[in-house]
């Protein structure tokens, strides 16, 4: 059986408390790390993407269909122009001349008609306009929002790291100072069990929480006090201390 006085025992809690620290800083930098609603805000960013891509696309094509539009309009516009331009000359005869105006009748029909689809086609490329401009600013919006949080992130994982970094200083200077026979018995045991030490108080042990039968109690009244003794639940090395039995 592994011996080392009550008092070296007793600095083993101490021990294992920054080891706790330790753990615990781990934990919370892994939590802060994997952020859930940075990763869903990712999915978010993602899909505000594909949806401005898209309102970008539209307003392009619509903005295509109105340079088509208006150069219709501008075409018969043209021709209306021309065919007003040889009615004024006077070097018409009556049959071209009922013809042209004929054809102009015919044109600021088609002109109406074509201007129409020109007006439809604006409205369109309003709405479009619309769209992206509110598409480009919810993007805008989750951009900023997930910055927001990757800075506050940053922020909690630097002060973890500081505690972290001073946590791990303590628990080597404290190691060292240990019988190394002792801190081998203790580290096997929280390598194996995830606890070191813990006390053992009015016949409870720490290290699980629950109180110890009467049998267990019994043996463990038998060690030395310079015995190391563990927990039959835990495993770890359980700290004796005045009171522990009582």
């Amino acid at each position: 059986m592994a011996k080392a006085s009550p008092a070296e025992q007793l600095r083993l809690l101490d021990l294992q408390a920054l080891d706790s620290r330790i753990k615990s800083l781990r934990n919370q930098a892994r939590n802060v790390s994997n952020n859930p609603e940075i990763a869903s805000l990712a999915e978010s960013v993602a899909a505000a993407e594909s949806a401005r891509v898209a309102a970008g696309t539209e307003v392009a094509d619509i903005e295509r269909e109105l340079t088509r539009a208006e150069a219709d309009v501008a075409s018969v516009v043209a021709r209306m122009a021309r065919d007003q331009q040889h009615l004024d000359s006077g070097k018409v005869g009556s049959k071209e001349l009922t013809a042209l105006q004929a054809e102009i009748v015919s044109l600021e029909r088609r002109r109406s008609d074509l201007e129409d689809v020109e007006l439809d086609v604006m409205e369109r490329l309003e709405t479009a306009r619309t769209r992206e401009s509110e598409a480009n600013e919810a993007l805008t919006a989750l951009h900023e929002r997930r910055r927001e949080l990757e800075e506050k992130r940053d922020a909690e994982l630097a002060v973890i790291g500081t505690d972290s970094t001073d946590a791990e200083a303590r628990r080597e200077e404290l190691a060292a100072s240990f019988d190394p026979g002792l801190l081998a018995v203790y580290e096997k045991t929280l390598s194996r069990h995830g606890i070191g030490a813990a006390r053992l108080f009015h016949g409870t042990s720490e290290g699980s929480g629950m109180q110890l039968s009467p049998g267990d109690l019994a043996d463990i009244r038998k060690a030395a006090d310079d015995d190391i003794v563990f927990c039959p639940d835990s495993g770890c090395i359980l700290v004796r201390s005045a009171e522990w039995s009582s």
